[in-house]
C-alpha cells in the first residue's frame, strides 16, 4: 500500500484507523465480558434445569414419565427413556463445558456415563439410572452463546458515525489550510486578490491576518518600487533632452554622432522604464467587449501600411472581454520583437481548453535557448550580452508584455518552434465566446 499524498487523506487515515482500533478493542473486551457472563448464566441454568428435571422424573411413577419428557425438554437438551445411541466414551479432560456442568450438578447423586455421538450435528449423551433402576438419557447439543441480531447493525452504525466524524474533523482542520494554499496560488502583486476571511479559531485568524498583512506589504513595496522607477525615468527625460539640444549646437564631428547615439539610446531606455513602471497599472483600464478578429486585422494593417511583413494567418471569430489598449501594447511588443530578430511575424488565433482564447505570435528567427525562456520575461534581461541596443535591446519589451498580460488576466508563454523560430502565446481566460 502506498502512503496517501494529500494531507487530508493522511489525517483521515490516521484518525479513522486509530478510532477503529480503539473502538475494536473496546468492543472486543465488552463482547468478551458479555460472552463470559452469558456463558456462566447459560451453564448455571443448564445445571439447575437438568438437576430439577431429573429430580422430577425420578419422583414420578414410571408410567407418567413419558408424558413429561416434552415438558422438560429445552433448546439444547432433551430426555429419552431408552438405552440411547451408540457412541464413543467422552474424555472428561477434553469435554465440553456443558458436560462438566452436568457432572457438577448431578454427578454426586447418580453414576454418569458420557458418550460422544458422531454425526453431522455434534452432541453427546449422558447415561444414568433412576432410583427404580430405569435408564434415562440426557441428549445435549452444545450451542454457542446466542448473538443478538441487532448487534451487527449497531456496529455498522457506529463505524459509519466514526467515519463521518473523522471526515468532519479532517475537513474542519484542512479547510483553513486549503483557503490559505489557494490564496497563495492566486497571490499576484500586480493584481492583489481578495483578503482572507479573518474568522474562525484563534490560530486560523492569526494566520489569515499574517497573510493579509504580507499581501498588503508586497503590494505596497511593488507600488513604491514602480513609482520610484517611474519618477527616476521621468526626471531623466528633461536633462537628456537638454543634452540633446546642446549636442545639436556642437560642430559636426565623429564624437558628436557618438554622443547623439548614446543620448538616443538613453532616451529609449528611459521611455521603456516609464512604460514598464506604468504597465503595473494596466488593470486600471476599463474592460470592454472586443471583436478579436477585427482588432487583430487593424493591428496587422497598421504594420503592413508601414511596409512590415506581418500577417494574420488564422482567425476564430471570438468576442472577448478585455482591456484593448493593454492587449495592443502586449501584441506590439511581441510583434516588434519578432520583426527585430526575424524580419517577419505571423499571428494566429485559436480556441483553447475551458473556453480560453489563444493568440500566438510566430517568427522564423534564431529563437531563444531553452534555459533562458523564462529569464527573458524578467526586466532588463537580454539574451545577447552585448551593449548594442539595436540587437540586444533594453531588456524591457518582453517584461512589459508579461506584466500587461497578467494585468488583463492572461498568461504569456514562450517556446521554440520546430524547425527554428519562436512562438509567443497569450492565453486569455476572461469571458471569451464565439460570434454567432
Amino acid at each position: 500500500m502506498r502512503w496517501p499524498r494529500t494531507l487530508a487523506s493522511r489525517l483521515a487515515l490516521i484518525f479513522f484507523t486509530g478510532l477503529v482500533l480503539a473502538y475494536g478493542l473496546s468492543f472486543s473486551f465488552q463482547f468478551y465480558e458479555r460472552f463470559q457472563s452469558a456463558r456462566t448464566m447459560m451453564l448455571g441454568n443448564l445445571e439447575q434445569d437438568i438437576a430439577t428435571s431429573i429430580a422430577i422424573l425420578d419422583r414420578l411413577p414410571a408410567a407418567e414419565r413419558e408424558a413429561w419428557l416434552p415438558r422438560l425438554a429445552r433448546r439444547n437438551f432433551r430426555f429419552h427413556l431408552d438405552s440411547g445411541l451408540a457412541g464413543e466414551p467422552l474424555a472428561m479432560d477434553n469435554a465440553p463445558m456443558a458436560a462438566l456442568s452436568i457432572q457438577k450438578a448431578i454427578g454426586s447423586q447418580y453414576t454418569l456415563d458420557f458418550q460422544n455421538i458422531p454425526g453431522p450435528t455434534v452432541h453427546f449423551q449422558v447415561h444414568l439410572r433412576l432410583a427404580d433402576g430405569k435408564p434415562l438419557i440426557v441428549d445435549v447439543t452444545p450451542a454457542m452463546v446466542p448473538l443478538s441480531s441487532w448487534l451487527p447493525v449497531v456496529l455498522l452504525i457506529q463505524l459509519a458515525l466514526l467515519l463521518f466524524c473523522t471526515w468532519l474533523a479532517v475537513k474542519t482542520a484542512i479547510r483553513p489550510l486549503t483557503r490559505l494554499a489557494q490564496a497563495v496560488d492566486y497571490l499576484d502583486p500586480n493584481a492583489p486578490g481578495p483578503s482572507l476571511s479573518e474568522t474562525g479559531p484563534r490560530e486560523v485568524v492569526y494566520a489569515a491576518k499574517a497573510f493579509n498583512t504580507m499581501q498588503a506589504r508586497i503590494a505596497a513595496y511593488l507600488k513604491e518600487r514602480m513609482q520610484l522607477l517611474a519618477a527616476i525615468s521621468h526626471d531623466l527625460q528633461t536633462p537628456i533632452t537638454r543634452m540633446k539640444l546642446r549636442v545639436e549646437f556642437m560642430e559636426a564631428t565623429a564624437e558628436k554622432d557618438k554622443l547623439a547615439a548614446d543620448l538616443n539610446a538613453m532616451e529609449h531606455l528611459v521611455r521603456e522604464g516609464v512604460a514598464y513602471a506604468r504597465s503595473i497599472d494596466g488593470n486600471t483600464e476599463a474592460s470592454c467587449r472586443v471583436d478579436l478578429d477585427a482588432f487583430l486585422d487593424s493591428l496587422v494593417f497598421d504594420y503592413q501600411d508601414s511596409g512590415q511583413q506581418v500577417a494574420l494567418n488564422e482567425k476564430n471569430g471570438a468576442v472577448i472581454d478585455t482591456r484593448p489598449h493593454a492587449l495592443k501594447r502586449v501584441l506590439v511588443n511581441l510583434v516588434d520583437n519578432a520583426l527585430k530578430f526575424a524580419g517577419a511575424a505571423q499571428l494566429e488565433v485559436s480556441s483553447g481548453v475551458a473556453g480560453t482564447t489563444l493568440i500566438r505570435v510566430l517568427d522564423n528567427g534564431p529563437g531563444i535557448p531553452h534555459a533562458e525562456l523564462d529569464e527573458v520575461l524578467k526586466p532588463f534581461y537580454r539574451v545577447e550580452n552585448s551593449r548594442n541596443r539595436s540587437t540586444g535591446g533594453t531588456g524591457l519589451g518582453l517584461a512589459i508584455a508579461q506584466q500587461l498580460t497578467h494585468a488583463i488576466g492572461g498568461h504569456l508563454t514562450l517556446c521554440n518552434r520546430e524547425g527554428g523560430g519562436l512562438c509567443a502565446q497569450i492565453e486569455l481566460r476572461a469571458g471569451a465566446r464565439q460570434k454567432n
